[in-house]
């Protein structure tokens, strides 16, 4: 792939994968940060590229793979509970208020059981749909699918509860 390929790559994907990073890390500024940061790898990463599956799928994996090196690396112990409580709120004002909302996550999720539960941990990991699929044996819109109705239902039920500040 030449560079005024990738040129056109960048015009075609920028707007989507700056909104998926944004989505990602709650912050326009960091967000363009780590755009730019996924472009120059696509750019080293051009010649390794076999074309096996989309440029869509590898921009966004690189640029999910990118999002994710930099929250290891800004918080080089970063633990299952951290990982689930970026993924499911922008900030959390208290400490305190933060543990009795992943406490209650906790419990929801072990309520709503698998797979469902296991796709939000999953993906809480990092993990793509398409690994999701693979390892819960199940398709990957059914992986997109639990995923976003687990999540509309536990922000539904901490809304009700007190716990989720719109």
């Amino acid at each position: 792939m030449a560079i005024p390929e990738l040129e056109s790559l960048y015009n075609t994907y920028k707007t989507p994968l700056y909104r998926y990073l944004l989505h990602l890390c709650r912050d326009p500024h960091r967000a363009e940060d780590l755009l730019a940061d996924t472009f120059l790898r696509a750019l080293r990463c051009l010649p390794a590229y076999r074309g096996e599956g989309s440029v869509k799928a590898w921009l966004f994996g690189l640029a999910r793979n990118i999002w994710l090196e930099e929250l290891r690396r800004s918080r080089p112990t970063l633990e299952y509970d951290d990982m689930l409580g970026l993924y499911m709120e922008d900030h959390l004002a208290e400490q305190a208020d933060a543990r009795r909302k992943l406490d209650r996550v906790r419990q929801l999720l072990a309520e709503k059981g698998p797979p469902a539960s296991d796709v939000v941990a999953l993906r809480a990991r990092g993990y793509s749909y398409a690994e999701i699929a693979a390892r819960l044996s199940i398709t990957e819109n059914s992986a997109r699918v639990m995923e976003h109705r687990t999540r509309a239902w536990l922000k539904s039920t901490l809304q009700k509860e007190g716990l989720w500040n719109d």
